[in-house]
């Protein structure tokens, strides 16, 4: 945990029920921080925040649907009344568009007959919503000597690595919304690091890796605390940090 400040950091984690926004939200609160679980539905919420207070974590479930303005502006209230600030975003909320299966199986986002409702709707998530939950709390993060947001992205976003014929992603059906989302997500990711330098915020992407979580039905060979690990390592960076970055386990993804 960096050491900017004498009090525990705040921490809003949303989409953090299950998978990696949990894996991130449990080990964040391992290391003292007050970690917000920001969650659709409330009961959900409370319980995953209950559980880790059980481990003598600091939780607290705020109500956040990142496509639904209206909520997103609810909790920034919440946490502005009852903490004042805060220190790191993780915009982890986000949808494949095609239910949990594993991306081999992603068949139906190939670009030439791709479903279009389907792709806005994963853009409606993956990116609208990064931008609707960002710029609510940019006044909050702002109140930080030293914030971080870090964008979840994917391996799949690289176009370096998924325009390579024969390199590791070469397995990887076409794809005109999950992956096209991602990219998008990581460009975005660098101007707001650009907007942002001047205030001291840091802003980067994350590539877990292939986790195994419900959206694909628990193939991936990494567990959710691997995964995490990066969301981690990148929220708690230190002021002389990178910014505009994209990091996985071992370091830079290639754009």
């Amino acid at each position: 945990m960096s050491e900017h400040t004498t009090r525990p950091e705040v921490a809003l984690v949303t989409g953090a029920t299950r998978g990696i926004g949990r894996g991130t939200a449990e080990q964040l609160a391992e290391l003292g921080t007050t970690v917000l679980i920001g969650a659709r539905h409330p009961q959900r919420g409370e319980e995953v925040a209950a559980a880790l207070r059980a481990t003598g974590g600091d939780a607290h479930p705020v109500t956040l649907d990142v496509t639904d303005p209206a909520t997103v502006q609810a909790a920034e209230q919440q946490i502005e009344e009852r903490f004042g600030r805060l220190d790191v975003l993780i915009n982890n909320a986000g949808i494949t568009g095609s239910g949990p299966v594993a991306p081999m199986d992603a068949h139906d986002q190939i670009p030439s007959s791709v479903d279009l409702d389907m792709v806005r709707a994963v853009f409606e998530t993956n990116v609208f919503g990064v931008i609707t939950v960002t710029n609510a709390m940019l006044p909050l993060l702002r109140r930080s000597p030293a914030a971080r947001i870090v964008n979840v992205s994917s391996h799949a976003a690289s176009l370096t690595a998924t325009s390579d014929p024969d390199g590791p992603m070469a397995a990887l059906p076409p794809s005109a919304a999950y992956a096209p989302s991602k990219s998008a997500l990581t460009a975005l990711t660098v101007q707001y690091a650009n907007e942002l330098r001047k205030d001291n915020i840091l802003v980067n992407a994350a590539a877990p890796g292939f986790v195994a979580t419900d959206s694909n039905a628990h193939t991936g060979f990494l567990t959710v605390a691997q995964g995490a690990a990066v969301l981690v390592r990148l929220a708690t960076l230190g002021t002389d940090g990178p910014t505009a970055g994209f990091f996985g386990q071992d370091g830079p993804v290639p754009w």
